[in-house]
């Protein structure tokens, strides 16, 4: 077992084990655990999980859309990348504008009524095709408001100004490398009613020794099954970019989680991810020159990605 895919079993092995059953927000119910922490030394390769496909295109074209500041799902869309899909049309289908069949809890009926989910992903693709083709559409429905790009690129000081949290942290990296402020905070008190889903990554912090930049992510509500190996090689990808964008090594990242927590509909599935042995991991290469803040998807190459096939389980909205 190659040790990125070891401390992601090893995490979940520890929440079948010791886990605390609890009802949660969404009425699907959680085995819980509180506080655990893992760490991913980059030198020895990218931790894309190799025991299920995990697609590094989601992954990149997610990181780049929080990295440009933006907060409407019509980039992602155009990448045909729909992890965001269901807190936007959750906001339209219980819209005044919303004319189609109910859609009440879409997420849990669609999965024990065969007819109900015919239904729901006809409006779905409805509502994806108008995002894609009307702008008007796209800028009232496609918003999730002001979630990760807006506190990245744009959090709004007490004196209204912008503050660019992610050039600032750049920025104090380059010129004060040891400084212990290079911090940047998606969670915003003030603003947490503004967004579709409040963040669950909350705050990032970079760490320069010997030449090489670490980074370690607070992640307060961690879905381990479909969510964590997502955020795993999100924040490994930044670390990535940000090394290069201040010349800086890569180190180790560092996933620090406060309510980690399987789903009780995701333990088959994980149970199936658990028998499986791993593959080498990947790694991965910017074919380009260009600032970080610049990066398309296209300039990013995974290298010698073998995986397990995917593993399919419902998201809980």
């Amino acid at each position: 077992m190659n040790t990125f895919d070891q401390e992601y079993h090893d995490l979940a092995k520890k929440v079948l084990k010791e886990g605390t059953y609890k009802d949660d927000r969404t009425n699907t119910g959680t085995y819980s655990l509180f506080g655990h922490q893992m760490r991913f030394d980059l030198s020895e390769g990218f931790p894309l999980l190799t025991t299920k496909r995990t697609s590094f295109k989601l992954i990149a074209t997610e990181l780049i859309w929080f990295m440009r500041g933006d907060t409407n799902i019509k980039y992602l869309l155009e990448y045909n990348n729909n992890i965001w899909n269901e807190w936007a049309f959750k906001r339209y289908v219980e819209s005044v504008d919303y004319r189609g069949p109910d859609m009440t809890d879409f997420g849990n009926r669609a999965l024990v009524d065969d007819e109900f989910n015919n239904m729901y992903q006809e409006e779905m693709k409805k509502y994806k095709e108008k995002i894609l083709s009307d702008d008007a559409f796209a800028m009232k429905y496609g918003d999730l408001g002001n979630v990760y790009g807006k506190q990245w690129r744009n959090w709004v000081g007490p004196k209204g100004e912008v503050i660019d949290q992610l050039k600032n942290v750049v920025d104090s990296i380059k010129n004060n490398p040891t400084s212990r402020r290079h911090i940047v905070s998606a969670w915003n008190p003030a603003e947490i009613e503004t967004m579709a889903l409040p963040p669950c990554h909350t705050l990032f912090q970079f760490y320069v020794k010997d030449g090489k930049l670490s980074l370690q992510l607070y992640q307060r509500s961690a879905d381990i099954f479909l969510g964590v190996p997502f955020n795993i090689a999100s924040y490994s990808l930044l670390l990535i970019m940000v090394a290069r964008e201040t010349g800086l090594e890569v180190g180790d990242f560092v996933h620090t989680m406060g309510d980690a927590h399987i789903y009780q509909n995701h333990l088959n599935a994980i149970k199936t991810q658990l028998e499986r042995e791993s593959f080498a991991p990947p790694t991965v290469k910017i074919n380009s020159d260009k600032s970080m803040f610049e990066l398309e998807y296209e300039d990013i190459e995974l290298i010698d990605y073998e995986s397990h096939p995917s593993i399919k389980a419902p998201i809980a909205v």
